[in-house]
């Protein structure tokens, strides 16, 4: 078998991995979107569709992770395609626990409706709407940008990360003026005070898919510097 051929083999394989992981993203970014409209609708059978989904990210978790193993253990490789199997694992860890911050939001909507809470209750439901918009917004940026391996799109991601935890900070002071001014809303603004964290968490996982572009491309870790920082240390 020809060196040509055996790498060949190998960059089909890479590319069979990388799409499996857009399948996944694709799923996690749905799961979340989906969790906001069972929120924002008071919808319990869209929250059971979330819950039901996030055995299906698993499970294609479970099984990139297994593909992965069997080609380090194959291939053996080095350089950028090392750096691009180890971001692939971490990329689809930080895409489970998007998974998984939808599945919280579910959960919690699954809770409001048991505890009798609705749409009628006058909570910022449309204020955790929109930090919900940006941090999917994020995270679709941060997949595009695994898919083209575009390092000046993963900085964008790394920029922006700021407006999802302003956005955040203010929807915690709102939160508490909701509590003081009508006690009654205490219980069900304690659980959209967590809501709105799950929220910010996929911001976060869409920032740490950013930083794992810019490794695999330029080899610099640039986890825990400021954007400037990390671009300067991607050039």
């Amino acid at each position: 078998m020809t060196e040509k051929h055996l790498s060949t083999q190998f960059d089909a394989e890479l590319t069979d991995i990388s799409a499996r992981v857009l399948e996944m993203g694709g799923m996690a970014e749905a799961q979340v979107a989906q969790a906001i409209y069972a929120l924002t609708h008071f919808s319990g059978d869209t929250a059971s569709q979330v819950l039901a989904r996030e055995e299906q990210v698993n499970q294609l978790e479970v099984q990139i992770d297994r593909e992965l193993s069997t080609i380090i253990a194959r291939r053996q490789p080095t350089a950028r395609d090392l750096r691009l199997l180890i971001a692939v694992s971490k990329t689809i860890a930080n895409l489970e626990r998007v998974g998984d911050e939808a599945a919280r939001v579910a959960r919690t909507v699954q809770r409001l409706l048991n505890a009798g809470v609705s749409s009628r209750m006058r909570l910022p439901v449309s204020d955790l709407e929109f930090e919900s918009e940006l941090a999917i917004k994020q995270l679709r940026k941060a997949l595009d940008a695994f898919a083209r391996l575009d390092v000046e799109a993963a900085l964008e991601v790394l920029k922006q990360d700021d407006q999802i935890d302003r956005e955040f900070d203010g929807l915690m002071r709102k939160l508490i003026t909701y509590m003081m001014e009508d006690p009654r809303t205490i219980s069900a603004s304690i659980d959209l005070v967590f809501v709105a964290k799950a929220i910010e968490r996929v911001g976060d996982h869409a920032k740490n898919l950013a930083e794992v572009i810019i490794y695999v491309v330029k080899g610099a870790d640039v986890r825990h510097n400021s954007p400037e920082t990390a671009a300067s240390m991607a050039r």
